[in-house]
């Protein structure tokens, strides 16, 4: 199984017990979604592994203890932790049509409400506050919250994602610094050497 078909369903969070069991962080928005699974992609070394599983119990939203097959001594179940949990793609819940994931928007063009075409999709942040999407806008990045107000559709056929960019924030990308904003940031400059 290749990386690019799967999506990170979560990761192994620690140890539990001495028989070979784990905890596992489940990082979707409806871990219950997934609580009768039969097996999981485990990254190891760059290469995903599949691993079956013997028994699964929620603990706490998005917390799962994990007995793997094979997987049998604390010692084992060590050499787990922090390891990336990865799903198929074809896995994932059906979305409603106006509705996408992350992955499936990477390349799309961003068209604003009041600005018309921006720039194109490059990735998505995972902040402790919020969720922001990068974009490539006038050859630098642009960060936008994600947020239903503002990121309002995509559309699959057009490879676009329709956006309301709140208002002032095309500014802060495009007025260059004020030339009391640029000795602050100068004298910052010196001050780091």
């Amino acid at each position: 199984m290749n990386i690019d078909d799967c999506f990170q369903l979560g990761y192994i969070v620690k140890t539990h017990g001495t028989k070979g069991q784990v905890v596992a962080f489940f990082d979707v928005d409806y871990p219950e979604d997934y609580e009768d699974l039969e097996s999981v992609f485990l990254e190891q070394k760059g290469r995903l592994i599949p691993f079956f599983i013997a028994l699964m119990e929620p603990v706490q939203k998005g917390r799962f203890i994990i007995k793997f097959e094979d997987i049998n001594t604390i010692e084992q179940a060590e050499t787990l932790r922090n390891t990336a949990i990865y799903l198929p793609l074809d896995e994932l819940p059906e979305l409603e049509e106006d509705q996408f994931y992350f992955h499936e928007v990477i390349g799309y063009q961003v068209i604003d409400q009041n600005h018309g075409p921006l720039g194109t999709v490059k990735d998505f942040y995972d902040m402790p506050q919020q969720q922001l999407m990068a974009m490539d806008y006038m050859n630098q990045e642009m960060l936008v919250p994600v947020m239903d107000e503002i990121v309002l559709r995509a559309d699959h056929d057009a490879k676009q994602l329709h956006v309301k960019l709140p208002e002032g924030l095309l500014e802060v990308y495009t007025q260059p610094a004020s030339p009391d904003e640029a000795d602050d940031l100068d004298e910052d400059a010196e001050e780091d050497k």
